[in-house]
């Protein structure tokens, strides 16, 4: 049996997946209230497997903080994923990776989760990782997109937008719920579109 791969990923409505250091979103763009926050809290208490890009990693690490020494104090969500069993694919790092429970796999990501999908008894999810994730998608590896939109838009300090150059696909949705009365939560079913 196939492991099922998610890509996960926050979103303005306009389409970015974070913002420039000159805006003053804060975290989550400011937008996470109790409903956003249990949901994440309770979906990465659930067994699975994180993959994740060198990039996001590396921006993890920084954010989060390794996992010796003086932690950061986190929030319960990114508490609870920090711990969430993680494989970092890879070409240019370097282990042993300063995280805790992960592994590092150098090659190249296409060949590393279809690996993984066949070999995994868990779900894998993706949190970020937007470049990997957009050759995972045109290849057939993701199997879902759960797409969280905040409600704001940010066309003057939005960078990394999330879908640039990707493939077209067509989207079944499979899931959504509200959040807060404000945030979506959407989730799809990815089909290149022919």
């Amino acid at each position: 049996m196939t492991a099922t791969y998610t890509f996960d990923v926050f979103s303005t409505l306009d389409g970015y997946g974070s913002y420039d250091s000159d805006g003053d979103w804060g975290g989550y763009w400011g937008k996470q209230g109790p409903d956003f926050l249990n949901r994440r809290l309770a979906l990465y208490s659930q067994e699975q497997r994180m993959v994740l890009g060198a990039n996001t990693f590396r921006q993890f690490a920084q954010i989060m903080g390794p996992a010796t020494g003086e932690l950061k104090d986190l929030d319960p969500v990114n508490s609870q994923m920090r711990n969430v069993p993680t494989t970092v694919v890879s070409t240019t790092l370097e282990g042993p990776l300063d995280w805790p429970d992960a592994t590092l796999v150098n090659g190249d990501a296409l060949d590393v989760v279809a690996r993984l999908k066949e070999e995994s008894d868990v779900p894998l999810r993706s949190h970020g990782s937007l470049s990997m994730n957009r050759a995972l998608m045109a290849a057939g590896l993701v199997d879902r997109v759960q797409l969280t939109i905040f409600p704001v838009i940010s066309g003057q300090t939005g960078t990394d937008p999330i879908f640039q150059g990707a493939a077209d696909f067509d989207l079944e949705l499979i899931e959504s719920r509200v959040l807060d009365d404000h945030t979506q939560e959407l989730i799809y079913r990815p089909t290149l579109h022919a």
